[in-house]
């Protein structure tokens, strides 16, 4: 039985299979077993941009630059509304964060710039 490297994000030496992919139980993350070892190094290896080429990261505040309809609401995102402490995620949107008066969010990159 060939041995499985550590997972690049949480060092756990527990991951395991799943078709292609390696996957670690502790923290679940997810990387191609033709990947570099050391190609995570605890980062993700996509980047997000806002809307004027800026990196954003966990934690940053962002403000958005468009009139945003909120989907099922008649309710508006109004431009210059600052959203803080947002958090990356891959999917059908790249932001999820909690904007006042509304809640819950997801947002893309293409509509925020970095405060």
């Amino acid at each position: 039985m060939a041995e499985l490297p550590p997972c690049p994000q949480c060092d756990c030496q527990w991951t395991y299979e799943d078709g292609a992919l390696l996957v670690c139980p502790e923290c679940a993350h997810e990387w191609s077993a033709d990947a570099p070892a050391n190609a995570g190094d605890g980062e993700a290896t996509k980047v997000w941009r806002d809307a004027n080429g800026a990196e954003l990261a966990d934690g940053d505040t962002v403000t958005v630059i468009k009139d945003l309809k909120i989907k099922g609401t008649s309710q508006v995102v109004k431009v210059g509304t600052k959203v803080k402490n947002i958090r990356l995620v891959d999917g059908d949107h790249d932001i999820d964060c909690r904007i006042d008066g509304v809640g819950q969010m997801g947002l893309k990159t293409e509509f925020v710039k970095k405060a």
